[in-house]
């Protein structure tokens, strides 16, 4: 048990944090944090926080604390638990820097990525083939987890299984967008993430979503324009905040484009949309 606290350090209720692992649909494994109030048998709403291209690492695990000590249960999955050590950060980190070593408009050609890799040291050759070259099925199979995940939630006593919310942050936020037009969420808030694919599947949302995009991120916001006339013609209750000046993973305040006046207005928005539409 520790105790929870806002953005300005100010205690906010006392959480309970653990290490835990549950059975996928399929049988396998899944690896998560679990976060929540220290409020006994009183039954809360649900988060699920899926984590960037770096795993689950402390900060997505600070994330967690942060919404329980808002009074959500939080979980927070390894997505990565199925391709063992191979995409811990600093693999990740070291297969990102050789990709962006290739002009700009090479970094999506298959062909390149795999002369690339040739190159590479083993551990780095299997995260791209697994995360680069494998990206359409690695992201299906995270969105089968992440069903399971909501499975697991469902089944715990203290949840409310009809109030479930996702939250997700560049590759984490793309899944929640996919997420949510599989199952009916009851709210979603992805940060700078891709559109859902397909884009048509968007009518399928059934809650409101709130989106966070930073403005100097142009790979991402190319999508923004093509998603809000889906939005629009299949009239969902849709919000955005972009926010100028600020660089993609703004949120992240262990890297280097961490966007503080950003990151806490994001927070505030995030936290009095949950709490609308997950205690209403």
């Amino acid at each position: 048990m520790s105790a929870g606290r806002n953005p300005q350090g100010v205690l906010v209720t006392e959480i309970t944090t653990e290490d835990i692992t549950f059975r996928c649909g399929d049988g396998a494994e899944m690896a998560a944090y679990l976060a929540r109030p220290s409020s006994g048998s009183i039954k809360q709403p649900a988060i699920i926080v899926v984590h960037e291209a770096f795993g689950l690492n402390q900060q997505i695990r600070g994330v967690a604390r942060r919404y329980a000590s808002e009074e959500f249960v939080t979980l927070a999955p390894n997505l990565f638990t199925r391709n063992g050590g191979i995409m811990e950060e600093k693999n990740v980190e070291s297969a990102m820097k050789a990709l962006w070593s290739l002009p700009l408009e090479k970094r999506n050609d298959p062909e390149a990525i795999r002369e690339l890799a040739k190159k590479m040291p083993e551990t780095e050759r299997k995260v791209m083939e697994v995360f680069y070259l494998g990206r359409e099925a690695m992201e299906r199979q995270m969105a089968a987890d992440l069903m399971s995940c909501k499975d697991y939630l469902r089944r715990l006593s203290y949840v409310r299984e009809d109030r479930l919310g996702i939250t997700g942050f560049c590759m984490g936020g793309g899944l929640a967008y996919q997420l949510s037009a599989i199952y009916p969420f009851s709210a979603a808030v992805p940060f700078y993430g891709s559109n859902p694919k397909p884009l048509e599947s968007v009518a399928n949302i059934s809650g409101p979503v709130l989106a966070f995009y930073a403005g100097e991120d142009e790979r991402v916001n190319a999508g923004i324009p093509s998603l809000v006339e889906a939005m629009l013609k299949y009239r969902k209750d849709f919000q955005m905040k972009v926010y100028k000046g600020a660089q993609h993973s703004f949120f992240n305040e262990t890297r280097p484009v961490y966007n503080k006046e950003a990151a806490d207005d994001a927070w505030e928005n995030a936290v009095a949309f949950f709490t609308k539409h997950l205690r209403g």
